[in-house]
């Protein structure tokens, strides 16, 4: 392992882009990134790409991963084991696989047995928070064989909230998954609850109420946070809570609450234009204007 890593990013959306601008601060050097929307110079990917100089970006899988020490995945839920699978072809042997996608147990540990299987050193991880406000220093949840090895190269690098939860694959993402369908539950319940209040314009009352019950600071603002993370990222949280469909469903219960909640957040994802109104009544407005207009 080198002084100065060569690090590979797959995936280049809010979370790959973040931790570039991170690891460049910390004075990474050797960067590069792949995402498949990369084809598309038009893409959202390619246009970060562009604001981040100093990370290159590679045609493929394989080309970004090739003599990295470190490959970190951050693709959509449902890429994960094929992302794992096309890395795999030009994983150097011994480099760490740091996945960080939000999937099931199970899929954790098919593309475990892809890295492993190419000699590489696969490390689950279950990010626990957004990565928003703490960026490459959320807590995170580690898994496998190799985490300790894995955090003497990481915490330099600035993952300081990283830490060793398991050495089975899948009891990180099985927290992670469970914790999800409270927290994604609730931004389809409120999402679904007050467009209803708005509607029948008692909005204000059905918001107090929830002071009431769960004493939060400034219930009006969080509700409309809460709500604008499903409107703005929904496609990708609707295909994080199949996966925790499928850790529930795996543990013998039938995922009924969180069945729905990827239909609800999958549906928010509709309404993004809601998302230049900073107040939380003009965006259910907006939202219920939409969903009225054929």
């Amino acid at each position: 392992m080198s002084l100065q890593p060569t690090i590979a990013l797959i995936g280049f959306g809010e979370v790959g882009q973040t931790l570039a601008e991170d690891l460049l601060a910390c004075g990474v050097t050797r960067l590069r990134a792949f995402d498949t929307a990369f084809q598309d110079p038009a893409s959202l990917a390619s246009q970060r790409l562009a604001a981040t100089p100093g990370v290159v970006g590679s045609e493929n899988h394989p080309s970004a991963a090739a003599n990295a020490d470190l490959v970190i995945s951050a693709v959509t839920a449902a890429q994960d084991v094929a992302a794992a699978r096309c890395v795999a072809e030009g994983l150097h042997p011994a480099a760490f696989f740091l996945d960080l996608n939000s999937v099931s147990p199970a899929m954790k540990q098919q593309s475990a047995k892809l890295i492993e299987g190419m000699g590489g050193r696969y490390v689950e991880a279950a990010v626990m928070s957004p990565i928003g406000p703490k960026r490459i220093a959320s807590p995170m949840l580690l898994g496998g064989a190799h985490t300790e090895a894995f955090l003497s190269l990481a915490r330099p690098l600035g993952f300081i909230d990283a830490q060793t939860y398991s050495e089975t694959i899948g009891k990180a993402s099985a927290a992670k998954m469970c914790r999800s369908v409270v927290i994604k539950g609730l931004e389809a319940l409120l999402t679904e609850a007050l467009l209803a209040a708005r509607h029948y314009d008692v909005l204000d009352t059905v918001v107090d109420s929830l002071a009431d019950l769960l004493p939060l600071p400034d219930w009006e603002t969080r509700a409309r946070y809460m709500i604008s993370r499903s409107v703005e990222h929904g496609t990708r949280r609707a295909e994080e809570m199949r996966e925790s469909a499928a850790t529930v469903e795996a543990a013998g219960i039938a995922p009924l609450m969180t069945q729905m909640t990827a239909m609800r957040q999958g549906e928010a994802a509709a309404h993004s234009t809601a998302l230049s109104h900073t107040g939380l009544a003009p965006m259910l407005d907006a939202i219920l204007q939409e969903m009225r207009t054929p």
